[in-house]
């Protein structure tokens, strides 16, 4: 069986390292917002090319903990991405915010920066900015609307640890940025974490205070505050594996360069990246019509994949009062696209087995 990501072989690449770095902490007698976690938010921001970095339990506490710092919440809207995973969606409504859903662009996935200003009512106050698959949105023209009408743009940058846009690091573009740090993301922890980066030193601090129970000194609470704090040993474990991560990047490049030539011709939408843009590959996201009967076909041959996502929020129980609308360009995507395995230690022979059970089906 070839798997979708293969994360025991992930970590056993640093197993030594990480068992270092865990004795590291133990033997320190320091388990919560200690030296370990300021050396990685420290090195998140260089790799980033930001002033500040601050570690949080999750990439959706990092989003909702930057609409929170922003003074962002009930009356508000929030502009988001109709092709996300919902976790985009629910930090504006924990928040308090409404999330207004924009389409996206059917080549790219990411959201279509000429249909925002649309969106954009008195009540606005943000854009948030997924990096889908690991490809940036077009942040230029976001950035340029988000200007002329006074509004905040957040990247959600879950998928996108080191990925470019026209040379710059996402996690720089926007005026913050949320990443998430799930043990199955580009750079995984062995566990829940996520971060923060911007270069607003006033946000930082709001949100320093706002991820440990409102407080800036012990039991001096300024705000009603969260319990959202990055732990000592999942920020030791990331330091491990963050100086790995543009090799790892490369690996997926020369992965994804295999598919591309080995699938080009098939009755298969292949993934489109944007002029300027360097994707750090979470994914590689094809699309097809006949989606589920691949996928069976795919698993029958011992071909692990996944789909990303198979409902969009708009149509999830959990937000009954979209349900109504439609957004036939997310329903399409969300309807056709197969993520293929895709991870570093996935070896050539891997690819050239799945680039042939897609042929022999095609």
């Amino acid at each position: 069986m070839i798997p979708f990501l293969d994360l025991k072989a992930i970590n056993l690449a640093h197993r030594d390292e990480l068992i270092n770095a865990f004795t590291r902490v133990i033997d320190s007698g320091w388990y919560v917002l200690g030296n370990e976690v300021k050396q990685f938010e420290a090195s998140f921001a260089d790799y980033c090319n930001t002033d500040h970095c601050v570690g949080v339990s999750n990439g959706l506490d990092a989003l909702h903990l930057i609409l929170r710092a922003y003074g962002i919440g009930a009356g508000d809207e929030v502009i988001v991405p109709t092709n996300t995973y919902i976790a985009t969606w629910l930090a504006a409504t924990y928040a308090g915010a409404t999330p207004v859903p924009v389409e996206p662009c059917i080549d790219t996935y990411n959201i279509d920066p000429s249909l925002i200003e649309a969106a954009i009512t008195p009540r606005t106050k943000a854009i948030i900015a997924v990096h889908l698959y690991g490809q940036p949105a077009d942040m230029d023209p976001i950035m340029a609307i988000a200007e002329k009408h006074g509004l905040k743009v957040i990247e959600d940058a879950a998928q996108a640890h080191g990925a470019l846009y026209k040379g710059r690091k996402v996690g720089s573009l926007g005026h913050a940025a949320g990443f998430s740090f799930y043990p199955g993301k580009n750079l995984g922890a062995l566990g829940d974490a996520g971060a923060v980066t911007t270069n607003d030193t006033e946000l930082a601090e709001k949100i320093r205070v706002l991820l440990n129970y409102g407080s800036k000194v012990k039991y001096h609470n300024e705000v009603q505050g969260f319990n959202c704090r990055l732990d000592e040993l999942q920020a030791a474990l990331l330091s491990v594996k963050l100086p790995y991560l543009d090799q790892e990047t490369q690996r997926r490049k020369e992965i994804v360069r295999q598919y591309n030539l080995g699938l080009q011709g098939l009755p298969l939408v292949l993934p489109t990246i944007m002029d300027g843009a360097e994707s750090a590959w979470h994914l590689y996201v094809v699309r097809t019509p006949n989606r589920d009967a691949l996928q069976k076909a795919l698993s029958d041959l011992g071909v692990a994949t996944m789909i990303h996502y198979p409902i969009p929020p708009h149509q999830q129980p959990a937000y009954c009062e979209f349900n109504q609308f439609s957004f036939p360009i997310a329903e399409q995507i969300h309807q056709q696209v197969l993520s293929l395995p895709l991870g570093p230690t996935m070896s050539d022979g891997e690819v050239q087995t799945v680039i042939a059970a897609i042929t022999n089906l095609a």
